[in-house]
């Protein structure tokens, strides 16, 4: 029934209101009719999850605030959530100034005279420093912008980049969470370890890295930076043992777990997401109490039904999905999994293992929508966690309540739990270097993955084995590159980001691209550890901004940026022989930016190429007499409009990679730039539409890989 609650929702959340209601309505009356009680039940579970999510979709949508969209406006809006640090974002050429987000019910908009007051929930985006102080319960006013949200639980997005006033001040409680929350942050110190604590603790990713949060998620381990029902679990468990040695009802510790429970929701922040975390955590200790997990389905229901009436836009949440996923392959998978690895292995480690693998095989199908990959070793990497979450949860719980009376105290519990921290911390980087398996994101990789856990369940176990080998083994020959190559270029965006093999994992790297999280995944799909050259053409941020991906676990040796004229040359090895670079621009005149570009000549025993960061027109007919036809032209500008003919006639080259990100907004390539390759017989390629690019030269003849192929649907990564 639950289920069905949740379906009735979900189809509600991607259609117009009381559609579905209608529909559900009509078949709970056929029930009626018929008098099929299972079938009655069902369509009234439908008819309550899509009746709910039609009147919260209703009032989001009949909110005046729609009315204002894409203006400014004066408004009043209550903080919710806490402000959290946005990533750091790329915009074009430029890096945008940082920003905080949290979500906000607005109360009163004010324009052109008059004041509407409303109670409507909405997503704050703003630039101002002093919204990272504020705290759930503040109300605020000041000038805004009004959007429209894509985000399904708000009516609008609240853009303020305005100073604003503070009207009041935060309540003693949630001064008191806050002293908790931040002597907790303060305790953990710094590294990844310090910056781990704060969220297997209290969900507080505050302090992670970019780099870090990805190497979490590829190594399966993100869901320990998240409160879940595990916490729930392992703190409720640790509460109630410690209730024997006071009181001894089993009532009274019950009652006594259930307050702490509340302080601790209290303290992580009642969000949705924790919410929904209690809720699957109190199916756990049901299934833990009547030690029948078959049994505690019903209360997975029940816990499904009550969450999407209380939040119909959980529905849409893929946590919410994972959530309830993760608890069902609790229930349901982890007990076969004990009993069967338990015939060949020690129990203590059958019982290790199962939770991990249940969690991973039934979210499997939703981690591969949404990342477009799954990673085998994150069972690895789970289970040698494994034995450090509980008492990093346990103690750093204990930290933290200490932390604001005695912050000595905090600081020795931290120093405790650290090494485990930096345990967990190592498996994440070490598992995150192994290949993935790479699927295509949305509904594609969803069934696809639905389908192999299907044929797991329905077909023997050894032609299962056989179809799993054979799966494996075509994605791995579809991994990219395969085999040998010289020039490939990263599919990082709106950027650029090329990279020259010198053999023996280096490479020569033209540009890192916007993104560092990209860069990094691009140069570890590639095998790079080392980079004897960097060259910077020029310092735009969609060409520099990638710099810490590029660096990270890399030895780098000498750097071009800015430092560079024409005229410059260097000879670095490779393991086809040697490798010659001229610097061709710049002249050491005043230019803008991109004319300010480094330009650079490559003469490799099999291939040639040429690379010249933004170079525009007026450059570009300068550095025109200098050029010599090329195999492989990394065009300029992103294939922008702003190109000399002459020049690109000079090149004439055989391949020319145009590296943009796909539907920008600057209309990269242009169609004429596009022409021009084309009729000078020049094979083009875009990062766009062909994504990653590899190419293979043996004595000039030039064969090309790309990672869209047709074929490449399945691969390692």
């Amino acid at each position: 029934m639950g289920c069905a609650v949740w379906l009735g929702a979900l189809g509600q959340s991607w259609s117009a209101p009381w559609k579905i209601p209608i529909g559900a309505l009509l078949l709970c009356l056929i029930a009626l009719s018929y008098k099929k009680a299972t079938f009655l039940v069902l369509a009234c579970a439908l008819l309550l999850g899509s009746s709910v999510a039609s009147l919260r979709q209703s009032s989001l949508e009949s909110s005046v605030i729609g009315q204002y969209f894409n203006q400014s406006v004066e408004i009043t809006l209550e903080v919710t959530t806490d402000p959290m640090r946005t990533s750091r974002k790329v915009r074009g050429q430029n890096f945008l100034p940082p920003s905080f987000s949290f979500l906000a019910r607005a109360r009163t908009i004010t324009s052109e005279g008059k004041m509407y007051s409303l109670r409507i929930p909405v997503r704050v985006i703003s630039t101002q420093a002093g919204v990272n102080g504020l705290l759930p319960g503040q109300a605020i006013r000041g000038s805004a912008r009004i959007a429209p949200s894509k985000e399904a639980r708000t009516a609008a997005l609240v853009l303020i980049n305005e100073p604003f006033r503070i009207l009041t001040q935060p309540s003693r409680w949630a001064q008191v969470l806050a002293k908790i929350r931040l002597g907790l942050r303060d305790a953990s110190g710094s590294g990844d370890s310090g910056a781990l604590i704060p969220g297997m603790v209290l969900g507080d990713t505050s302090k992670q890295s970019d780099l870090f949060k990805s190497d979490m998620r590829r190594s399966g381990l993100t869901h320990l930076v998240a409160v879940s029902g595990a916490n729930f679990a392992i703190v409720s468990g640790f509460v109630l043992w410690c209730m024997q040695f006071v009181l001894k009802r089993m009532k009274w510790r019950i009652g006594a777990t259930a307050i702490a429970l509340i302080c601790f929701i209290a303290l992580v922040r009642p969000s949705p997401s924790v919410l929904r975390a209690a809720a699957m955590a109190s199916v756990l200790l049901i299934a833990t109490a009547s030690r029948r997990g078959r049994d505690s389905l019903p209360a997975l229901g029940f816990a499904i039904g009550a969450v999407v009436v209380g939040d119909p836009w959980q529905a849409r949440e893929p946590g919410f999905a994972l959530s309830v996923l993760a608890t069902a392959g609790l229930l349901l998978f982890a007990p076969r999994i004990i009993e069967t690895t338990s015939r060949v292995l020690p129990k203590v480690l059958a019982q290790a293992l199962a939770p991990p693998i249940a969690a991973m095989v039934f979210c499997a199908p939703v981690i591969v929508a949404l990342s477009g990959f799954i990673s085998p070793m994150s069972i690895v990497a789970n289970l040698l966690a494994a034995p450090a979450i509980a008492p990093i949860t346990i103690i750093g719980f204990i930290a933290a309540l200490l932390s604001p009376i005695f912050p000595w105290v905090s600081s020795a519990l931290i120093f405790i739990i650290k090494p485990l921290a930096g345990w967990i911390a190592l498996c994440a980087h070490w598992s995150a270097e192994f290949p993935v398996v790479s699927l295509r994101t949305g509904i594609g990789g969803f069934i696809a993955i639905a389908l192999v856990i299907g044929i797991f369940f329905l077909v023997p176990k050894a032609h299962f084995a056989v179809f799993l080998i054979l799966a494996l083994t075509f994605a791995f020959l579809q991994r990219f590159p395969s085999g040998d190559w010289q020039v490939a270029n990263c599919d990082i965006g709106q950027g650029d980001a090329m990279v020259i093999n010198l053999g023996d994992h280096k490479a020569i790297v033209i540009d890192v691209g916007p993104d560092p999280i990209l860069m990094d995944r691009c140069l570890r799909q590639l095998g790079i550890k080392e980079i004897p050259l960097l060259v910077l053409t020029h310092g735009h941020a969609d060409h520099i901004a990638g710099l810490s991906g590029a660096r990270k676990g890399r030895i780098i040796g000498r750097q071009w940026f800015g430092n560079i004229r024409a005229g410059t040359t260097a000879t670095i090895s490779s393991n086809r022989g040697p490798i010659y670079l001229r610097v061709l621009w710049p002249d050491g005149g005043e230019y803008s930016p991109n004319n300010s570009s480094i330009a650079v000549s490559l003469k490799a025993p099999d291939y040639s190429l040429f690379a010249g960061g933004d170079l525009e027109p007026l450059a570009q007919t300068l550095v025109a007499p200098s050029l010599n036809k090329v195999d492989i032209y990394k065009v300029c500008h992103h294939g922008s409009a702003y190109q000399d003919e002459s020049f690109t006639q000079a090149l004439d080259p055989e391949i020319a990679i145009i590296s943009v990100g796909e539907g920008n907004s600057y209309g990269h390539p242009a169609p004429k730039t596009v022409a021009t390759l084309v009729r000078l017989g020049a094979k083009v390629l875009r990062t766009d539409t062909d994504g990653a690019i590899a190419i293979t030269a043996r004595n000039h003849r030039l064969s090309v890989r790309t990672s869209k192929s047709w074929w490449s649907f399945l691969r390692w990564d």
